[in-house]
Order: structure tokens, then sequence, then C-alpha cells
């Protein structure tokens, strides 16, 4: 395992560190001529039910925090969070420069701000279609199309060859709002000698191509015109062109949009910082919405993935204040699910049909259309950027194959199927993975950062599946129990329904204790272990369960001395 990698001025380095075998959380880096440069850096939202009390992960940057004076740059594809929303957790760890576009600037320096990073940070926007040099890379911003504004693919030009990275992207027709792809310069590419293509593989096993936001646009309005009470619309609130269909089609059916959301009045705010949503109609406040007729009123909300915290969620059971969902309204899913994220939302689904909410989904109706382009579409890039060398990323493992099979058959000489953690060598000589280096995950646990396998997190999920067991013991001069040791036991026994099981966990840790030797009670961590063992032991047999189990252990002779 490498602990650290200097790239040689003769070649040209990969390594993912983020988002290579899972959909989410990207960090990849390019080495060369002794430096790094760093491409995005993102979150992932966390699997509750595995990580209790976990809402946000993300990638551990130690490798090259442990070199940041190695590290040229952070270039950041688009404002999405899988690929900023990292940025204030983990930017005092780098202290590099960041580069990006001006919508993509407004969305990580509000971040910063949060963080009280604002005056550190130092950010370059850069145009959409502009170039800039970093250390011994050359960088050029190609505009791509995605949900969001301004996503850009980068040409990473160094002495050693030029990689196409693509990030997020699609080709829509009709984006709506943002620039166009340059389809002109894509096309190009194939004159340049790419000599690999890093690309995005969410959707590549779907046949058909993603679609164009203003179907969408046209699919709400349908839906909305139909209905007769409050209409509530959930997206990401990062897809600006998704809220400003919501938008237009409210007013075209006679209704006015309340915004519900940190996120969503943050997006909002920074779209029109950036000369975006100029044409909509002026926003309801929520104080409005409680006496305005309930057909004239959309809620546009955070939550489509059925975050605990998201408004969506608080809507669907205390509602707000002044917002509120009752029988008869309708509630319009704006997106897809992502993998992982099936229970949550359809617990979700459930609280909103207690209501009598009515819901539409992209099952229902056209609502929603990916930001990820089909396989019909990577060929197609393929075609124009011809590079020798395929690398997927952005994807589960299932992606990442199916990605390189396609690649394969588009005529690209070479596919490297990665995983987070290996260096790939592209230049010179044959590419290929050349070794691995530490990575793992870090965790949001309150106000800190913490390894997802830390003994905190370890011992929550051991306590969440097992329960727990607190017993203190009393201990006097002679080493002997000076009063009944006392237990407490959460998560295993009901002591009201079954005191006899409680009586019989007592006894396991009497008859314990009572095999010790006077030289063993004299030894806190002897005790500990042969209670903490017969208290596990007992469940494990009666309950199936093995409790995290804590002894303490109060000596008399402490107290006399």
């Amino acid at each position: 395992m490498s602990k650290s990698v200097v790239p040689k001025k003769d070649e040209l380095l990969f390594l993912p560190l983020g988002g290579t075998g899972e959909i989410g959380m990207n960090l990849n880096l390019y080495g060369h001529n002794g430096k790094w440069l760093m491409v995005d850096l993102g979150i992932s939202f966390a699997d509750g039910g595995k990580f209790p009390g976990i809402d946000v992960i993300m990638p551990d940057p130690a490798f090259i925090a442990n070199q940041r004076e190695n590290l040229v740059g952070l270039v950041l594809t688009h404002a999405h969070e899988d690929h900023i929303g990292a940025v204030p957790h983990l930017w005092a760890d780098l202290r590099c420069p960041i580069y990006c576009t001006p919508f993509t600037k407004s969305m990580v320096y509000s971040k910063l701000v949060e963080a009280g990073l604002e005056d550190q940070a130092e950010i370059t926007v850069i145009p959409v279609g502009g170039s800039f040099s970093v250390g011994p890379f050359d960088i050029e911003l190609v505009s791509m199309t995605h949900s969001i504004p301004e996503p850009t693919s980068l040409l990473i030009r160094t002495s050693c060859g030029t990689v196409f990275h693509s990030g997020d992207w699609k080709f829509d027709p009709e984006p709506l709002v943002g620039p166009h792809y340059d389809k002109k310069r894509l096309q190009a590419l194939a004159d340049e000698d790419i000599l690999a293509m890093v690309s995005d593989s969410t959707n590549v096993m779907s046949s058909s191509e993603s679609g164009s936001e203003a179907s969408v646009r046209n699919g709400l309005i349908e839906v909305m015109s139909k209905c007769t009470s409050r209409v509530a619309v959930t997206c990401f609130a990062s897809n600006v062109a998704r809220v400003e269909s919501v938008m237009k089609a409210a007013e075209i059916c006679g209704r006015r949009v309340v915004l519900l959301g940190r996120s969503m009045h943050r997006i909002y705010s920074a779209a029109r910082e950036n000369g975006y949503l100029q044409s909509v109609a002026p926003l309801l406040s929520e104080e409005e919405f409680s006496y305005t007729p309930r057909s004239e009123v959309v809620v546009l909300c955070t939550g489509s993935q059925g975050e605990p915290r998201s408004a969506l969620s608080r809507l669907s059971t205390d509602g707000f204040k002044n917002v509120y969902l009752e029988e008869e309204d309708t509630i319009i899913f704006s997106s897809r699910i992502i993998p992982g994220n099936e229970t949550s939302i359809y617990n979700l689904q459930n609280n909103l049909s207690e209501l009598g909410v009515r819901i539409v989904t992209d099952k229902d109706e056209h609502v929603h259309v990916s930001g990820h382009p089909g396989k019909e579409e990577v060929k197609k890039l393929y075609e124009w950027v011809q590079p020798k060398i395929s690398i997927p990323v952005h994807g589960e493992a299932r992606h990442l194959r199916a990605h390189a099979k396609l690649a394969g058959e588009c005529g690209v000489e070479t596919q490297i199927v990665a995983k987070n953690g290996d260096l790939i060598r592209l230049a010179p000589g044959k590419p290929g993975k050349i070794s691995e280096v530490n990575c793992g995950l870090l965790a949001i646990e309150s106000r800190r950062l913490v390894p997802l396998d830390s003994p905190i997190i370890v011992t929550r999920q051991k306590m969440m599946y097992n329960g727990s067991a607190v017993v203190t013991l009393v201990i006097d001069e002679d080493f002997k129990l000076a009063v009944t040791p006392q237990l407490s036991i959460q998560g295993v026994i009901d002591l009201d329904d079954e005191p006899d099981d409680f009586k019989e966990t007592m006894q396991a840790i009497k008859g314990a204790i009572k095999l010790l030797k006077k030289t063993d009670m004299k030894r806190d961590e002897v005790v500990r272990e042969v209670v903490s063992r017969a208290v596990r032991r007992h469940c494990n047999k009666r309950y199936g369960k093995k409790p995290v189990t804590n002894v303490h252990i109060i000596r008399l002779d402490d107290f006399f001395e």
C-alpha cells in the first residue's frame, strides 16, 4: 500500500479516491511532474439504517492532505453536492486554490461562508469555455449540459498526453437554463489525439437517451392543469432548469410558488445572482400561502430522496406553521430514486398517503428526465473524442463494467475498470494499475468528522442491533461485592413484561463473579472482561443478542485512603 506518491516528470497518473465503484462522493486526482491536480470534492448521503445518526459521508483525502504542498489546485466540474459538498469540510486540510465557473463559485462560496472559510479559500472564476494553467497542467473547460447550470468537461493537457474528464453530462437539445453543450468543440477533439477519457457511467445501462428538460416542463404543465387543490413539487434544488420549469408551469396554470428548504432558497439566490431565473414570477411567502386559495398555490421543496430533515419530510408529518398539505392535495416527485434511498422514499410516500395526498411520480407522468447520458449518447461522445484509453467512473461496479464493454465496442484500445484507491499510470508505456493507496470514508458526526469505521460509529451500530447493558459493581476492602450488582439493560429485555429474564441476567453476573479468585478481583480489567462476557454470553444464548456492555467498578478502599 503506497503512503505517498510523487508523480515523475515523464508520467501521467490517475487516482480516484471517491466516486468510482459508487455514485456520489467524487474525488479524482491527476498526477504529473511532481504535482497533483484534484477534480471535484463531493459528498454522499449515508444509509441511515446501516449508519444510525449519520446523514453525510465523504471520501477521506488523507493521501493528498499528507502531501498538500504538491497539490496545485481543485477544479470543480459543476455545483452538485456529490461534486462540491465536501469542500467546506475538507478544504482546511488541503488549502489549495479552487477553480470553477461563476454559478459553481456562488454555490461553493455560500458553503465556505457557513464554514467560516470565505476569507481563506481562494476561488478563481473561469468562464464556461475558458482555459487556465496551474502547475504542470493546462486546463480547458468545455461546455456540457446536465441538470444544473454551467456543467463542464475538462481537457487536461500535460507533456505526457491529454485527458478528457467528462464530469456529469448529457446531450440536451433544449436545456432551457444555461448554455448548450459545445458540439463543435467536442467534434474537434478527434483531431487532438486524446490519450484518455474519464467519464460518467451512471446511465450507461439505459438504452434510451436521457431526454430534454423542455419535455418535462410540458409534462408538469399537463399534470398541474388537472389539479384542483394544492400542488407540491419536490426535486433536487440544484436542478435550476427544473426549478424554473416548476415556476413557469405554475404561472401558466394560474398559481404562485412558495419555496421550502434552505438549499432551495440557496440555489434560487445563486441562480438569480448569475443571471438565471430572471423571468419567473415573484415568489409567494409562507405567510401569504396560508390565506391563498388552495387552487392557486404550488409548494416547491427539497426532500425527494426521503431525507429525514428535509422540507418534504416535515410536510409529510407536522407541516410548517403556514405551509402544509391536506387531503386532495397533490405531490409531484420530479426526480428519480437514487439506489439505496428506496426505503426512505417509500416511507415518506406512505406518510403522504396517510394524509390523503395524491402522489405523482415519473412512473405515472412525464415529470422527470435524467441528467446523465444513456448508452447512445455515450457512444456519440466516444465517436467525437476517440480516446486511446477509457476509464469509467461515477458508477457502481455493474455500471463501470457495462461502460468498459461499450467503450470497447466503440473502438477504444484500452478499458480500465478501477476502484477507489487504484493508482493508474496513463503514460508512458502500457496503461494500467501500478499500485493502491489507502482510501476510506469520513462521516459528519454531530459537528466533527470521524472515519466511518471509527469505534464511535461501530459501537453505535452494535448497540442498534444488539442493545446495550451497564453493570455497576461495588467492591469492598476484602475484594468482595459490597452490595448486589446494579444492571441497566436497554434494547434486549422489557423489564415490565420480562422481570424473570432480568433476574436470570443478574444471576449470570453473580455466577461469573463467584468464580473469580481474590487476585482476579483486584484487577479491574479482569473483572470487567469476565462480567462483560457473562452478560453477552447469557443474552446471546437467551435472546440471540450480544449487547454492548460497560462495567463500572467502584472500590470502597479508594474512599478510605
